[in-house]
Parts: C-alpha cells; structure tokens; sequence
C-alpha cells in the first residue's frame, strides 16, 4: 500500500480503534484510491486524507423526554456534518438503541461518497439517537423529537445541513421534527427536511426511491452481462421501505423476490412477493409487529425458517443484503459463493463485513456492487425533492422516476468508467470508491486547506 495511505490508516486505526464500523469503512474505501493517490502526491502535501476522515464538525447532546406516565428519560443526540466540499450536508438521522458516535461517524463518511455520486450538490451528513421509537406512543415519539429538534436546530437550515430519515425515522418522526424546526424558527424552510409528508413538501415515490434505484442500477449490471431482469428471482433481507421498494419495482418489471428475512428468521415463497395483495399484506404486518415476518409465511402458506439466514440458496439469480450493516459475515460470504448465484447486489449501508465483501470479489463467478452505489438513489430523490421545495414545484410520481432512473444509470456508468480508467476491469466496488472519492478530492483541493 501506498506510505501516505498506509500512515492515514493507522493513524485512524489508532484513534478510532474503539469504533469499528468507522475503521471498516475507511479501510474499504482506502484499498481502492490507492492508484489515485499515486497519480496525485500533491494530497499528501496537503494532507488531503488525514482531512478526509475527520468530520468537519460532530454536534453531541442530550435529549430529555417525558413519557407517558410522567417518567423523565435522557438520551444522545448526535449530528456528524462529516464533509460539505460539494455541498449542504445531506444525510439520514437514525433512531436504535445501538447508535453510538461511532455508528454515526461510519454512515456520514460513507454518505460523503454516495452523495458524490449521485452527481447532485451534497455533501456527507448522518445524525441520530439511541431512542428506540419502537412500542413507543406516538404522543412519547412526538415529545421525543421536540426535545432533539431543540437540540438541533441551530446547526441546520436549507443551505447548511438536510437531515432526512433513516431507521428508526419515518414519516412520523420527520413530521414531528419538521412541525418543532417551524415552531421555533417562525419559518416555512421546508428545503430544511426530507421525507416530508406529501401535504407539506414531500416528493412522489420518496419511500421508495432506495428499493427502486437498487433494482434500477441492477439492470444496468444485468444489461452489461447481457442478460435481462426478467425472471430473475432476488434474496433480499428485510421488508422495510428500501426491501418493500425492491419487491415493488422488481415484480413491476418481471422479476420477483422469493426470500426475505427479519430478526425472527426467513420467509421462502417461491411465487414471488409480487401482487398487490401480498405486498399491502407486508405494510400492515411491519406497521403491526417489525420484529417478525413468520405472519407472511403464516397468511400465504410459503415456508418459515426460524432464526435462520437464507443466504446461500441455490434457487435465486440475486443476492440483495438491505437490512443493517454487517448482516453478512464471511459464514454466509461462503455459502452464497458455493451456491453459484451470479449477483451480489449490496443495498444497506455496509451489509458485508471487509473480508467477507474481499472474498466475494474475488470469486471469478460473480459480480459484486456496492452499497454506496446501489442505494443512492434515495439520498438522489431526497435531492430532488430539496429542488422540488426551492422552486414550490410538485414534480409527478414519473418525473420524479425518471430523474432517479437517469441517475442510477449515471452511477453505474461512472463507476465502471473510474475502474476501466485504473486497469481494474469491472470492478464496481473500486469503480464506486474512486468516482465517488475523485469529485470530494477535486473540490476540496479547490476550496484551499482549512
């Protein structure tokens, strides 16, 4: 490895020893800039990497709430403003009772390169909260997030810093966020939020955007191998907003998913989670209980396999991990390369640990896409909709659509061109890495050392 890059990375394995999910993302985005480096030595004169992977500000507060039985409860809050170079910051809040400093950390440095991407003017950004809103009432919700838009409002704005949700953070919680911000600014920013409601500045098909650009940027792999997305069956984890939007598009374009899990285990329908009726069936079952999908499996007759990952069947053509980060570990890398599927398609933020994402790569049968890439579509319609509320337009649910279309293929693009450039073939995840890496080091060398 190159000295400069060697030394950044120790330096940031030593100070951030204690957050691992921070150091695993670094380290995967440093094993693919090294030819970038070695065209560029006027970065390390500036030590342009070392500024690289600190945030430009982290805000760390308290969030006091009532309950509804009149108990007080204090919590964290935390805004990382990781790197504004290309724009506003712009990332997620996440509200789990595992979010930490170091959580926060990884997700806004890697929403610095996805947001590059996108080819849209916004920097890196993530927030949240170790509240758990689940069993929570919603009148404890709403008290919650006035306490932390109390906290934070001071440090955002339009043209400063765009939180938007994440898990956690739905409809709901960005409601209540939105209604505290306006209450205390006395004023209608709503460019301030996305994910807004559709009666207050909310774009078309925003809950959907991630699942739909995922399976968009899966068709421009698909049409590079020659091969369609009709008929492929897809494993997916999870059945949020971003698997839900899997399922819909997929099935809207003649593919169908076939696995799905939650923390309880995995549904296998082998006819596809595609009718209407099915996929209505899961927006009531996670509004009801998001902790189990057995009722799926329960309500359409498939198989249910308790506390058990599918990764590593043999009967899907698509492999798409968008649950949580680290959901597949170098156990289940193994399987799935033994099971001959073709397809990899990362969705979550950092679903494959290092050397299980490592391992998959180097299988000479497969195709691996990376998170920062597949899943830029939502942070993409987020953008749009921060266009939508500058000029008080409503753009139509296939306007929106087709822009978030146009850019997944852009993503793809780019990202095989940067690999193609450095003699790396069609490797996407390096092709992702260094896109993504060059337009934040371009700007920030531009904007001069501060």
């Amino acid at each position: 490895m190159n000295a400069y890059l060697a030394s950044v990375l120790e330096n940031v394995r030593t100070k951030h020893g204690n957050e691992p999910e921070f150091v695993q993302t670094v380290e995967e985005v440093f094993s693919s800039i090294e030819p970038v480096i070695e065209k560029h030595p006027e970065y390390e004169k500036v030590d342009l990497l070392g500024r690289m992977v600190e945030p430009e500000r982290m805000f760390t507060f308290r969030v006091v709430w009532c309950d509804d039985n009149g108990q007080w409860h204090t919590n964290r809050g935390w805004r990382c403003q990781f790197n504004g170079a290309i724009g506003p910051y712009k990332g997620g809040l996440r509200f789990q009772k595992n979010v930490y400093e170091g959580i926060i950390k990884f997700l806004g440095f890697e929403q610095t390169f996805k947001n590059s991407l996108t080819g849209l003017p916004i920097g890196g950004a993530k927030g949240g909260s170790d509240f758990d809103p689940a069993g929570k009432s919603d009148a404890e919700v709403m008290r919650f997030c006035q306490s932390f838009m109390t906290a934070l409002y001071r440090y955002i704005g339009p043209d400063v810093d765009v939180p938007a949700g994440d898990m956690g953070v739905g409809g709901r919680e960005i409601g209540y966020l939105f209604g505290q911000y306006r209450r205390l600014k006395g004023a209608w920013e709503n460019g301030v939020l996305t994910g807004k409601g559709l009666s207050y500045g909310g774009s078309l098909i925003r809950p959907e955007a991630t699942g739909y650009g995922a399976v968009y940027y899966l068709q421009e792999v698909l049409k590079h191998e020659g091969d369609t997305i009709e008929g492929k069956r897809i494993a997916l984890s999870g059945y949020g907003n971003v698997a839900w939007g899997i399922m819909k598009k997929a099935a809207e374009l003649g593919a169908k998913v076939t696995y799905m899990s939650g923390p309880d285990g995995y549904v296998h329908d082998p006819d596809g989670i595609n009718t209407e009726e099915k996929l209505n069936f899961i927006l009531e079952m996670r509004a009801k209980d998001p902790m189990h999908c057995k009722p799926y499996a329960d309500r359409f007759g498939c198989e249910f396999v308790a506390g058990a990952k599918h990764w590593g069947a043999k009967d899907v053509d698509v492999n798409m991990p968008s649950a949580m980060q680290n959901d597949v570990r170098m156990d289940s890398a193994e399987k799935i390369a033994a099971s001959g599927v073709k397809y990899y398609i990362e969705v979550a933020n950092m679903p494959t640990t290092n050397d299980a994402l490592n391992f998959l790569r180097a299988q000479k049968h497969m195709i691996v896409a990376p998170s920062k890439a597949v899943n830029a579509g939502g942070v993409g319609v987020s953008a749009l909709e921060m266009a939508q509320n500058s000029e008080r337009l409503v753009w139509t649910a296939e306007e929106v659509d087709a822009q978030l279309h146009k850019m997944m293929k852009t993503i793809h693009q780019v990202s095989a061109e940067a690999a193609e450039e450095y003699g790396l073939g069609y490797d996407l995840v390096a092709g992702a890495n260094i896109a993504g890496f060059k337009k934040v080091a371009e700007a920030m060398m531009a904007q001069g050392c501060f």
